[in-house]
């Protein structure tokens, strides 16, 4: 018990201080440019997350209400006629059958682990959305960076063509068509923009923040390939997740409920002391000692509620079982993922687009050359920066990818970064 609470003040200390600490160190919207730097934030302020530890930090307060007796019942009458004996006073002690207080204070316990459980439940799928949402805002700062170099290459293009335009070695339309191309692309990039206020305004909700308030382009680490297994996955899972612990817990407590059941067949008693106080000068005080006990005969209903506490052991069992299943098949499926992002990265990044950008250059070279059609050259153009807004799409899928494995696993499995922004930029101002 001593240890259930310990790691229970210990939880609310951490917790407290981090809290402390964020709101000591108020953030700039400048600080907030690695994903290191969104969660901290989010841990510190996101609403959920402070409801569901509160949550948690009620149901260790019900441990001691379960280990304590109920309170003592007083007693008092008065007769309205008279008698040697006109009040009585009466004090009376209720005592639950043996084992009773330790079994209740077992599910009490159980249940405050489970909730434990839950707060680091909320706690892996508010950081995996908070994950999710940046690798989003992440590739909206790359799309946007990647159309904009393509709009200038087009317009390079443009110039090439209106040279040779000047010169009669290429006709009219082919600055047309790269006019038109820049005008698409440059629509492109409007859309691209307006889409940012919706991606913010998700990573604001996560923080506890203004929905429109604003938010610097985000810095992504570069991209990092993990080695893991579904074996490894599936062990991780079953030791690390959560929610399978609380589902661990909650049989605990089904079986702690289920032997309470058993003891609603034996009598509660009671101990007390009741006073006759008498009234004049030769009336006097008697003091009575008292038992009391409760009547369980009503054994159908105890029988019952003995069947439905088995039934509910067997349900959290299955419920269990479920969970375990449903956590290795998500598993199997992000990984699955996670390979196909990877391999995906690699063609894109070391094959496609160097070849790409290899045959717009020699497109260019050929149209200047006059032995290929501006068409050709455009279209070649096109393909470089589907490609590369392919690769980003790819990069952010394996980042988020990656996010729901930690979430399944409640491991970090890349590295942290071992300094947020705003401690780089305290430790600059220090240096200056």
């Amino acid at each position: 018990m001593r240890t259930i609470f310990s790691v229970i003040i210990a939880a609310l200390t951490v917790f407290c201080s981090a809290s402390i600490a964020a709101e000591a160190r108020k953030y700039d919207t400048n600080d907030l440019l690695t994903l290191g730097d969104y969660l901290e934030y989010t841990l510190s302020h996101n609403a959920g997350l402070k409801a569901s530890f509160e949550r948690a930090a009620a149901a260790s307060e019900a441990i001691i209400q379960a280990k304590t007796l109920d309170d003592p019942l007083l007693m008092y009458g008065y007769a309205t006629e008279d008698t040697p004996q006109r009040s009585e006073f009466e004090v009376m002690q209720m005592f639950p059958w043996f084992g009773v207080i330790k079994d209740r204070t077992d599910v009490a316990t159980a249940m405050a682990k489970l909730e434990g459980r839950q707060y680091e439940t909320k706690k892996l799928e508010v950081l995996f959305e908070v994950k999710q949402a940046f690798y989003e805002y992440s590739f909206l700062a790359k799309s946007i960076e990647v159309t904009t170099e393509n709009v200038q290459l087009i317009k390079h293009f443009e110039e090439v063509a209106r040279t040779k335009y000047v010169v009669s070695e290429a006709s009219q339309p082919d600055v047309i068509r790269a006019q038109v191309e820049v005008v698409t692309m440059e629509n492109d990039l409007i859309t691209w923009e307006k889409s940012r206020p919706a991606i913010t305004a998700k990573l604001n909700s996560l923080m506890n923040r203004p929905a429109e308030s604003k938010l610097p382009w985000p810095q992504v680490n570069p991209y990092r390939q993990i080695k893991i297994d579904f074996a490894q996955v599936n062990e991780l899972i079953m030791q690390n997740n959560p929610e399978l612990q609380g589902a661990a817990y909650e049989i605990e407590a089904a079986y702690s409920k289920e032997k309470l059941t058993k003891k609603e067949f034996y009598p509660q008693f009671g101990i007390g002391v009741a006073v006759d106080a008498g009234m004049g000068e030769d009336m006097h005080s008697r003091t009575m000692p008292k038992i009391q006990l409760t009547l369980p005969i009503w054994r159908k209903k105890y029988k019952a509620a003995e069947r439905q506490a088995k039934a509910q052991v067997q349900q959290v069992k299955q419920q269990k079982v479920e969970i375990g299943n449903i956590l290795s098949a998500r598993a199997q499926q992000v990984l699955f993922e996670l390979e196909s992002s990877d391999r995906k990265i690699r063609l894109y990044r070391d094959t496609i687009i160097p070849k790409v950008k290899e045959m717009v250059g020699v497109s260019e070279s050929a149209y200047k050359a006059g032995t290929q059609d501006f068409l050709n050259l455009i279209d070649s153009q096109r393909t470089l920066i589907r490609y590369q807004l392919e690769y980003e799409r790819v990069i952010a899928d394996n980042g988020q990818s990656i996010a729901e494995l930690e979430m399944l696993t409640g491991t970090d499995l890349l590295p942290k970064e071992s300094r947020t922004t705003a401690e780089r930029l305290n430790e600059k101002r220090k240096q200056e």
